[in-house]
């Protein structure tokens, strides 16, 4: 595959992970277990912050790949 079409699929990958990461992080935040406690809130905005990256570090690295001849 070129690396063009990568990166279009790589894009396009990462935009929908960060739409459904945002929008089930906005649900789990509205839970009153959650709401409720400042403590887990801290906890859970730091982890829903910076969990998305894990599952797009393998994108990006798969997007940058050189192509093959």
């Amino acid at each position: 595959m070129a690396i063009r079409t990568r990166k279009l699929l790589g894009t396009i990958a990462l935009l929908v992970l960060v739409l459904v990461w945002s929008l089930l992080g906005m649900t789990v935040a509205q839970t009153p277990w959650l709401a409720n406690s400042g403590w887990l809130q801290a906890i859970f905005y730091v982890v829903a912050g910076l969990g998305w990256v894990l599952p797009a570090m393998p994108i990006v690295a798969w997007m940058s790949r050189p192509d093959r001849i």
